[in-house]
Order: C-alpha cells, then sequence, then structure tokens
C-alpha cells in the first residue's frame, strides 16, 4: 500500500493586498501551510495552519492548484485565502510575522520553488495548475 503525505500552502492577503508571510525556522521567509491531519478537511487545515503559524484568522478564497513531489511523496495544494482577523503572533514554528508587497516577498522567499507558487497562486488565469516534480 502506498501512501502520500498531503500539504496545504496558502497565500494569505490583507485588505490592502499585502501577502501574509512567517520565517520559519528551516526555510526562511515563506507563505503559512502544512500537513493536513487525519479526519481534518484541508480547508480546516488551512485556517488551523494560518492561526498557528501567524495568529491571524483567515477565509478560504479559493483553490489554486497542486504540486506533486513524487520523490518526496507529498501531494501540496496551494490556496488563497484573505485575513479576516486576529492579531500578529510568532510561534515555535516562526520567529516572525508579517504581510509584505509582492515585491518584498519575491526577495524574501528563498527556499525551493516557493517563489514561483505564490505567483501562480496569485495568477488565476493559470489555475487550477498542476505540476510533479
Amino acid at each position: 500500500m502506498s501512501k502520500h503525505l498531503l500539504s496545504a500552502g496558502v497565500v494569505v492577503l490583507d485588505e490592502h493586498g499585502k501577502i501574509l508571510l512567517i520565517k520559519g525556522t528551516q526555510r526562511g521567509w515563506e507563505f503559512p501551510g502544512g500537513i493536513i491531519e487525519l479526519l481534518e478537511t484541508i480547508e480546516d487545515g488551512i485556517i488551523r495552519e494560518v492561526k498557528e503559524e501567524s495568529g491571524f484568522d483567515s477565509e478560504v478564497i479559493r483553490f489554486c492548484g497542486i504540486y506533486q513531489n513524487i520523490r518526496e511523496h507529498v501531494c501540496a495544494t496551494c490556496w488563497l485565502a484573505k485575513a479576516v482577523g486576529g492579531t500578529s503572533q510568532t510561534s515555535s514554528e516562526s520567529l516572525k510575522v508579517g504581510f509584505f508587497s509582492l515585491e518584498e516577498v519575491l526577495d524574501m522567499v528563498t527556499w525551493s520553488n516557493f517563489s514561483e507558487r505564490i505567483l501562480k497562486i496569485l495568477n488565476e488565469e493559470e489555475q487550477p495548475f498542476y505540476v510533479a516534480l
């Protein structure tokens, strides 16, 4: 029997269109996300991860696409959401939290293909997308 991990990454926008980033302990600046737990919907997992990692409440707007990492057995779903409350707070998973312009985000996010994912999530014309790695 084969198993895949299901993760969700989400671009969260504030009322000014700025993008929520967290500074993680291993990968530097990134958008919120994580592994979806058993018996949890993806949407509930996204809302939980955003709250745990940033302190903000979020509302999911839409599913955007999926990245399948064949070697790592991970299906990473990509979503767009908006911040609807809460306040900035760090956690064991986030050293810093903030909202940034797209230009700032593209300079700050250096891990793997995360900048590419952010651009695809923001570009509705490319959706839904499927990328196998």
